[in-house]
């Protein structure tokens, strides 16, 4: 029997899409130890602890609740030593989500506890008394397999790998203070700039609508938008190429030098499928292609492919999404 325990990312007072997928991830692995316990901790400013029921909805036995106004933001040194010392009396394995927060927190707490880390997991389970865990590699172009031995490791799972199962547990609440004071941070944030509101972030949406150069014109991801609300929980997405030109800020940008998703489906509009940008989508459930290149090497990855203008075929199936919807 193991515990398991599992940093549960927040911002500001609000859970965020990846804990209750780490949780659920956490839940599986600890009832395949043999029934340990979920021990999820949770960082923010007052009034975090009105997450506790959530995360013990989604399978936390225990709901650590570190309160701090320092935390309103992510105390990168602070909460990994508050986390390192949670994890020194021993978990079977300690997991978090590879999100930005993730890939700072998860090194920083394998050094401090000489741990093991396997980083970007879109599998995880008990064999025998090591853990079996998969990931992509070589650019997503291979499945990785490796057996981590050992009393404890750092595992950072792939967002949107796990979808969130509701396994009620007690989730009560223990209260901790924090290792290290966060107002003493050596890096300070100064401003955060949001993306556009009303959508959800890429790293949350069960949708991406992305574009390529195949758009021709900037202005014509107002095709994309469309589309995104006809589904009305669909993040917009893009390559390099056109992050580059100007046509989208950066933090749309979805590949190896981007960000890296794995959405319910991910519709492709007018990318060719350069190993770079797959390398940021190839596990998405479910890829749908819109190319006038039948020979583009999207069509290779794609479950479903439509070869044709998209300039054409984006509206017409933004109208037969609506129609579906009820819109």
């Amino acid at each position: 029997m193991g515990h398991v325990l599992v940093y549960a990312e927040s911002r500001g007072t609000d859970l965020r899409k990846i804990a209750l997928e780490a949780t659920t991830a956490a839940r599986a692995l600890a009832d395949g130890s043999g029934g340990g316990e979920v021990q999820a901790i949770v960082f923010g400013p007052p009034g975090i602890e009105a997450v506790a029921p959530t995360l013990g909805r989604y399978g936390a036995d225990v709901v650590v609740v570190v309160e701090a106004a320092g935390f309103d933001r992510y105390a990168r040194e602070s909460i990994a030593a508050t986390v390192a010392a949670r994890a020194a009396s021993g978990y079977r394995a300690i997991l978090a989500g590879f999100s930005a927060q993730g890939r700072d927190l998860g090194p920083r707490v394998a050094a401090t506890l000489d741990l093991p880390i396997v980083a970007d997991v879109t599998e995880i389970r008990v064999d025998g008394d090591a853990l079996a865990v998969q990931h992509p590699g070589y650019a997503n172009k291979v499945i990785v397999r490796l057996r981590v031995s050992g009393s404890g490791a750092v595992v950072t799972v792939r967002p949107s790998a796990f979808t969130p199962v509701e396994t009620p547990r007690a989730g009560r609440v223990e209260r901790m203070q924090p290792a290290a004071d966060p107002g003493a941070e050596r890096v300070h944030v100064n401003d955060v700039i949001q993306g556009v509101a009303g959508g959800p972030d890429l790293a949350d949406a069960p949708v991406i609508i992305s574009g390529g150069r195949g758009l021709k014109a900037p202005e014509n991801f107002k095709l994309l938008e469309d589309l995104a609300g006809a589904f009305g929980n669909a993040a917009v997405g893009a390559t390099r190429a056109v992050t580059d030109e100007g046509w989208r800020p950066h933090s749309d940008q979805v590949g190896q030098t981007g960000r890296q998703v794995s959405p319910q489906l991910y519709v492709a509009v007018g990318i060719s499928g350069a190993i770079q940008h797959l390398a940021g989508m190839r596990t998405s459930r479910t890829i749908v292609a819109i190319n006038k290149d039948k020979e583009a090497p999207i069509f290779k990855v794609a479950d479903y492919g439509i070869v044709g203008d998209a300039l054409e075929i984006v509206p017409v199936l933004t109208q037969a999404v609506r129609e579906a919807k009820g819109r």
